[in-house]
């Protein structure tokens, strides 16, 4: 009997201050951890800063921070910013039309796909997903740097 074990979900989490500094921080590690996942980390860092500079500019609640949620599985790479405003969800707006809203137009060409949820009340998460079945997987036991398990 051939039984196939399901490969474990890597999962990395990190809460931070709703800043400019903590959004910024947000794409450093992000990319560390996708470094040391061996997944490639140019098209997700893009995309976690332009999320986290939206939690810590239009999420931002006083004395609330965001949240940035990384997991890996075995063909998707999903990254979640949960910030403190679920009153204010995120429309992409056709180029031209407002001075903001353009960073998710960004998120959508980059993002295999992208969009939001309500939840737990106040929050609200915006994530996006990168489909990565021919990058491999990385090895078990890389769940360093601030990873947790699922």
């Amino acid at each position: 009997m051939n039984q196939q074990i399901a490969e474990p979900e890597l999962r990395f989490r990190v809460q931070l201050s709703a800043t400019r500094r903590g959004a910024r921080l947000a794409r450093l590690l992000a990319v560390e951890q996708l470094r040391v996942w061996g997944v490639p980390f140019e098209r997700p860092a893009q995309v976690v800063a332009e999320l986290a500079a939206n939690a810590a500019s239009h999420g931002r609640v006083r004395g609330r921070d965001f949240r940035i949620v990384l997991t890996f599985d075995a063909d998707t790479l999903r990254v979640e910013l949960v910030d403190a405003r679920a009153d204010r969800i995120p429309v992409q707006q056709a180029p031209g039309l407002r001075e903001s809203g353009h960073g998710l137009i960004l998120v959508d060409a980059l993002a295999d796909r992208w969009g939001t949820l309500q939840g737990p009340v106040p929050c609200k998460t915006v994530w996006a997903e990168f489909d990565l079945p021919m990058w491999g997987r990385p090895a078990a036991g890389d769940r360093s740097f601030g990873a947790s398990a699922p």
